[in-house]
């Protein structure tokens, strides 16, 4: 996105249109109309812009208070002499700023002796606008694709046989994942048949973890853009993140527990599904955080593989705290 918006930081001079409509200050209302209809204005006159003898910029003169206002008067007189002009030397985004600040349909641009350059309005900053907001939704979906293995650009247009090996590695996580799990669930079928209720909250557990575990991961990766990790970074950020984990965890696992409670009215079944969410939740914390900063360090791309990495771990540590803790309890 950084190169895609360098044309922010180039001189406004640089799109501004050179048509801006002036006027003298010393002349009549009269006077100003007739060079209007003499010279003939550019597009888009919102504002004339009044200038003295030596063509420095001393006002502005809406469109409608010339119209206006009374034949002899002077333009000095009806001018709004207090004018709030770009420097030559402003960037685009700096033009846009002062859009947004002042909320004025144009803006004259000005050199060192203040006189007009040049005239930029409103429509730069709905073009500059557009243009960011598609940028950025094109960054979004591609770090949407990025975190579940693969980059938009690699698939764009292409044969579904190239689409296919770009695709399928990163679903062999998911199988390998999965079949693990399906393992693991198998190995508990004893612990499954005292007490079916843990069958039923088993996909809530798994689904509450991968959310938890995407979330961190988003925000590690977004963190790595502009950091080296090092190990100082990285505990400070595993404190944050276990301090969160473990709030979230225990809301998550309150809420749970109550609902095992008063649904099934087994107490031991409703605790040890509450606890089992908080252990889930802080290991979804500790991948989405780990697994980024990991990749980050040994000089890999993050966003490529995090996705079906931290899932897949998130997975298999979230069912060993499921049926562990219950076989334990149970």
């Amino acid at each position: 996105m950084k190169n895609e918006t360098e044309h922010l930081q180039q001189s406004v001079s640089a799109v501004a249109r050179k048509d801006a409509a002036t006027l003298r200050d010393g002349y009549t209302v009269q006077q100003a109309l007739e060079v209007v209809r003499q010279r003939g204005i550019g597009e888009k006159i919102v504002y004339f812009y009044v200038v003295d003898a030596a063509e420095r910029l001393v006002g502005v003169l809406p469109t409608r208070r010339l119209l206006t206002a009374a034949l002899d008067q002077r333009i000095s007189e009806v001018m709004i002499s207090r004018v709030v002009a770009i420097p030559e030397s402003a960037t685009v985004l700096e033009a846009c700023e002062a859009f947004v600040l002042h909320k004025f349909l144009a803006f004259p641009v000005v050199d060192e002796q203040r006189r007009v350059v040049g005239v930029v309005d409103v429509g730069l900053l709905t073009e500059e606008a557009f243009d960011i907001a598609e940028i950025a939704e094109r960054q979004a979906t591609d770090e949407l694709f990025e975190r579940i293995g693969f980059h938009v650009t690699q698939l764009r247009d292409a044969s579904p046989s190239r689409a296919f090996r770009f695709r399928f590695p990163w679903l062999l996580a998911t199988i390998g994942s999965g079949t693990l799990c399906a393992l693991l669930a198998s190995a508990y079928h004893v612990t499954l048949a005292k007490s079916l209720v843990l069958a039923f909250f088993l996909t809530l557990v798994l689904g509450l973890g991968e959310s938890v575990s995407i979330q961190s991961m988003t925000l590690t990766i977004q963190a790595l853009h502009g950091t080296k990790p090092t190990i100082r970074w990285y505990l400070r950020a595993f404190r944050r993140e276990l301090g969160t984990a473990v709030l979230l965890g225990a809301a998550c696992g309150t809420i749970v527990g109550v609902i095992v409670w008063f649904w099934r009215g087994e107490g031991l079944a409703a605790f040890s599904i509450g606890a089992s969410l908080l252990l889930a939740v802080c290991a979804a914390c500790f991948f989405g955080l780990s697994v980024p900063a990991l990749l980050h360090s040994l000089r890999l791309d993050p966003k490529i593989a995090s996705g079906p990495v931290t899932l897949a771990l998130t997975d298999i540590l979230t069912l060993l705290s499921y049926f562990g803790l219950a076989a334990l309890l149970l």
